[in-house]
């Protein structure tokens, strides 16, 4: 089972910023980071559509210049938002790269952004609309689809059948149920690798070993686990 660094271990180290990206480097198999438009038009890393959260700046990126917004220390650290070609810079080539489409109109870029790296890279995100432009800039792109737990949580079975019909090669799953074996298979037997993302209470041994058991091929953590 492969450990994915969510945000760069974002409970360890800053999140989404460079000190994490190489931080995370040190354990992780993947590093998961989220990317968005800025105001300027470049590519950055960022979760929130605002920055209120990360640096109490009602501001929202896509309307702030990179002129601005690489000031912008997050969450008090020191630390500040980079790029998208800053972050593939800073992960060794032999660490894969889980890049999450957060908005229309940024998978052709990423996607010539991450043809200039050597790490193997997966576009991930809760939009089909999204991934669907992935596979038309790049039929043979890798992509994971991330179930929303509000639309498939009672349900997962049709998230899996709509990450098959998008032609992807992952499926990304809440605990709840990406822990279930019965859905790990369902997944498995469409061809989808498994992501579970780890519940409240961390990455545990008890929870390791419940994804082991079902099957689950990669495990998403906001800090390392201890086995």
């Amino acid at each position: 089972m492969d450990y994915v660094a969510h945000r760069g271990y974002a409970e360890e180290f800053p999140e989404n910023t460079l000190s994490a990206f190489r931080g995370a480097a040190a354990s992780a198999d993947w590093i998961e980071f989220d990317v968005r438009r800025c105001g300027s038009g470049e590519l950055v890393v960022c979760h929130d559509g605002t920055l209120e959260r990360l640096a109490d700046d009602e501001r929202t990126v896509g309307c702030t210049p990179w002129s601005e917004l690489r000031t912008v220390e997050v969450l008090g650290s020191g630390e500040t938002i980079p790029r998208l070609d800053d972050a593939l810079d800073a992960i060794p080539p032999d660490v894969g790269v889980q890049i999450e489409l957060k908005e229309l109109d940024t998978a052709a870029d990423v996607l010539a952004a991450t043809a200039d790296h050597d790490n193997p890279a997966i576009l991930i995100s809760f939009s089909p609309l999204a991934l669907r432009e992935a596979r038309e800039a790049d039929p043979d792109a890798p992509l994971g689809y991330v179930l929303h737990d509000g639309i498939y949580g009672d349900d997962p079975e049709l998230g899996i059948d709509t990450a098959a019909n998008l032609g992807c090669e992952a499926v990304h799953m809440y605990y709840a149920t990406g822990s279930e074996p019965a859905v790990v298979e369902y997944a498995h037997d469409h061809g989808l690798a498994v992501q579970t993302a780890v519940p409240e209470a961390g990455p545990t041994e008890g929870v390791l070993e419940t994804c082991r058991t079902a099957g689950v091929d990669r495990l998403s953590t906001d800090e390392r686990p201890e086995h």
